[in-house]
């Protein structure tokens, strides 16, 4: 028996695309947009999420936000926020972003600027292997430190360091918890349902604390 994947995104790819352009791009098509725009060096990616990536999405989201709750730990969501800087010719429009450490600084803000602010804390990337682009380099240069990817059924921690992003079993933004557990949860709420998968996430969470 033959299976196919189901595909997360759509996606185009476009060359020699000036950072005008890809400003002109952001500013017509506004933060609301459905398509995810990548730019790297001239190279523009334009990714439409479908439903399996948008649902994986939103549970993880929601996953972190009960994570901080059960850890009292204060966190300033940004959502799909694009963060870019024109300096590094390179900007990303996340899947989901959180500042933590920086929530305090970040609190009141409702608009980024790399060329001041601090990138998020945390950024999580669903389907990564889906861009065409190098989507992990362009977080690196933008100085992301922590960076949860999800792909295929499993999540992987990477934590930044001397630019290079190191894999790791825990997560240093939450308690050091082996969050890589994670994708049981998701397949959970395909039995279960997501408000019944969460309650149970929750009562992991304060075994493991």
């Amino acid at each position: 028996m033959v299976t196919t994947a189901i595909p997360s995104v759509q996606r185009v790819l476009l060359k020699n695309i000036s950072w005008q352009t890809f400003e002109t791009l952001l500013e017509e098509m506004g933060e609301k947009r459905g398509s995810r725009l990548t730019y790297d060096n001239g190279i523009l990616e334009i990714m439409t999420p479908l439903m399996p990536h948008e649902y994986n999405n939103r549970l993880i989201h929601n996953l972190i936000v009960a994570l901080a709750e059960e850890l009292n730990i204060n966190l300033k969501s940004v959502g799909s926020v694009t963060c870019k800087r024109a300096d590094l010719s390179r900007g990303v429009k996340l899947d989901s972003g959180f500042y933590l450490q920086n929530e305090p600084l970040m609190r009141n803000k409702q608009e980024l600027d790399l060329t001041k602010d601090p990138p998020p804390d945390l950024v999580l990337e669903v389907d990564f292997t889906s861009s065409s682009l190098d989507r992990l380099s362009i977080y690196a240069a933008l100085g992301v430190p922590e960076l949860w990817r999800y792909d295929q059924g499993v999540l992987q921690i990477y934590r930044l360091q001397e630019g290079v992003y190191i894999p790791f079993v825990v997560s240093p933004a939450f308690a050091n918890l082996p969050l890589t557990e994670i994708p049981r949860f998701l397949e959970e709420s395909l039995r279960i349902g997501e408000i019944p998968m969460i309650r149970s996430f929750r009562d992991w969470v304060r075994q493991q604390v």
